[in-house]
Formats: C-alpha cells, structure tokens, sequence
C-alpha cells in the first residue's frame, strides 16, 4: 500500500506535552496531505495538551519503560500490541529527540501487524522500519525538534506551508483569565505578567533567589505584578518565594486545568519561564517569552516565538549519561555559562514590552558555541 493512501495513521511521541506540541505540524502535514484520521500513541504526561490539538482525532496512552517518566512505566506490553493490532491502521510514523532510539516504538508497531511503519534510526533496523529514515543528529547535522519532524514526514512526500505549532485555545479566554487572575488576589486592572519556575528535571532549575530578586526587579521597576504559575507539586517552593517577594506577587499554581493555563498563558504580555511546556504553549499562542534555557537539548527553543532564550549551563553532577547528549555537549558546550543575571532578564523582558508587531522571531537553533 501506498503512503499517501493511508487513511487510519498512527503517530507516536511518548514524551511531554511540549513534544506532542512540537510534533503538532508535522502531524498537521499528515492530516493535511493525507486527509486521514490521526490517532496519537502518548504518554499520561502527554495526553492533557492533546484536546486542543484539533488535527489529533484520537489519543491512545501508554507509559513506555523506554521514556523517563516520574511514574512507573504501564505493565502490558501485549496488550497494548493486541489494542493497536484491533485498530487496524494503515501507517504509524514514530516522533523521536536525536537521543532517543526508535527501535522499542518500532517492535511494538511491529508486533501489531502495522504495515507501514516511518521513523528515523542510527543502526539499520532491517523489518522493524518499512521506511527507515538514517539519523544524521547530532553527528552530521542538529536542527530544531520541529524542523526534525517536518523533515521526517517530508522524506514521504508530505509538508505543510503553514509550519506553526496547532493550537486550539479554549472559547472565552478572557473570562477564564479575569476569574483565575482575581480569585488568587491579582487587580486585572493593573499590568502584569507570568513567571514560570517549575521543572520536570532539578537540570534545568534556575536559582530560587534569582527568581525572587528578578521578580522584585519586575514589581518595582517595571511596575508590573507578577504571577506565579505551576503544578500542585510546586505550591509550596512558590508560596516561599511570595513570601519572599513582598506584595505584588500572585500564585495560580495548581489552579487551573490545561486549557485555562493555555489561556492565561496566552493573555499575558510576556512569559518569564524555564525551558518546559509553558514556553512551547507561549509559542503556540504568539506569547512572547523570556526562556531560561539550560544546555540541555539545544534543540528545543520555542518555535517560530517572539522572544529571547538567556542560556546556562547544567552543573557537572546533574549532566545526561546519555553518550549522545555527552558527544553534543563535549562538540558544542566547551566553555561554562552562567546563570543570567536578574538585571539581564528584565532588559529582556522591557524590550520584549516595548516592542511593536514587528519583533523578531527567536532563531530555530539556539546559539550554543
């Protein structure tokens, strides 16, 4: 059968939500090329972005062992292969980071009878890819994750003009925003803006002190209140930094659902944020951002967003064992850097503020020699 006659396509990325977000245009193409019903294989982290994701017609979770994730990995593997094998898809194509292997994805692909099966890989997988795409990353070549996976839909003959990351808002955004805004205390009236500390990983943290002095920074030189977004796991680290703060300083950490964060996200005038979901959904949402960015993946800088990516580096303990991340930081990371500055995040965040329609777009990759 044909590529381009797939009508029921499996796409896989078992990640986070800011993968299933980077994926989304590659997966537009899909829909878009093949007109075709998308099914998304995901993770439990994944799945909460995929409702606003419109070109997605269906999720399937699965929790693999061959992805970090903070909860135990789900336990039938055959089963999962019985439940792909009953949907009778056409075609999967597998979305993966240059560090990772496609092969587990492919053998449970494989298993289920999938008779087209697209991704890339190092090593020649012989069956388990019927279109195996040779993985050049990070040896030959590094591009954006989204230019990576538009690339890998494009060597099928299928590509997209409109390259913007899908997201679908929820209606009455406004409203969500002034309801959530106000019942943690924030005047509406008055100016303010998103700062976004929590990490999925101690790696990529910015310091708790330099959150709380670039956040007084913005309260009294900007005159801007600030507010604190998050998990319920981060309620507690952010009400001690409010603490800290003084007045000004707002939490709606653990207060909102995905699509009201998408829509907070989305109303303020700038995101302070660390390298996680919040920035990709700021670019999605034509957010400008200010991205503490930790040497960790480089290829991650939010797409096609206005804003700035201020980099430092991952201390020594904390560095990735995976010899691919080591081959990219021994290549391209060869001298230390610091943290930024307070001082240098709010000349960021008061150009960004000054800025007309106009602004400049932060490059795919970010500068790393």
């Amino acid at each position: 059968m044909s590529v381009l006659k797939c009508k029921n396509v499996l796409c896989v990325r078992l990640d986070n939500m800011g993968d299933v977000l980077m994926s989304s245009p590659a997966i537009h193409a899909l829909k878009s090329r093949l007109n075709c019903k998308i099914t998304l294989l995901t993770s439990s982290l994944g799945k909460p972005i995929t409702p606003y994701i419109p070109v997605i017609d269906e999720v399937i979770v699965f929790d693999v062992p061959w992805v970090k994730l903070p909860d135990e990995p789900s336990d039938d593997f055959i089963q999962m292969v019985n439940q792909l094998e009953q949907r009778q898809f056409d075609g999967a194509v597998i979305f993966t980071v240059f560090s990772q292997s496609a092969l587990p994805a492919a053998m449970l692909l494989y298993l289920a009878k999938i008779p087209i099966r697209i991704g890339y890989c190092r090593e020649n997988p012989y069956a388990l890819l019927t279109h195996w795409i040779p993985d050049e990353e990070p040896y030959t070549i590094m591009k954006h994750q989204v230019r990576r996976d538009l690339d890998l839909v494009k060597t099928i003959g299928v590509h997209v003009k409109d390259e913007q990351l899908v997201l679908q808002p929820p209606k009455l955004q406004r409203q969500f925003t002034e309801r959530i805004l106000e019942k943690s205390g924030v005047n509406i009236h008055c100016p303010w803006l998103i700062f976004h500390p929590g990490v999925s990983e101690k790696k990529r943290e910015y310091p708790f002190e330099k959150w709380v002095e670039t956040a007084r920074q913005v309260i009294d030189e900007l005159k801007f209140q600030v507010v604190f977004t998050g998990g319920k796991g981060e309620q507690e680290v952010i009400e001690q930094m409010q603490q800290q703060i003084g007045a000004d300083a707002f939490s709606i950490a653990g207060m909102t659902d995905i699509g009201e964060f998408i829509s907070v996200v989305s109303q303020s005038p700038v995101v302070v944020s660390v390298n996680t979901s919040t920035v990709h959904i700021a670019a999605a949402t034509h957010t400008p951002v200010v991205v503490l960015y930790a040497l960790t993946n480089p290829q991650h800088a939010p797409w096609k967003a206005p804003g700035r990516v201020l980099i430092f580096d991952v201390p020594a303990e904390l560095q990735s064992k995976n010899e691919v991340l080591r081959f990219v930081r021994q290549k391209h990371f060869n001298h230390t850097v610091p943290f930024p500055e307070p001082r240098h995040i709010i000349k960021n965040i008061k150009e960004l503020l000054e800025q007309n329609e106009t602004m400049t777009l932060i490059p795919e990759m970010i500068e790393i020699n």
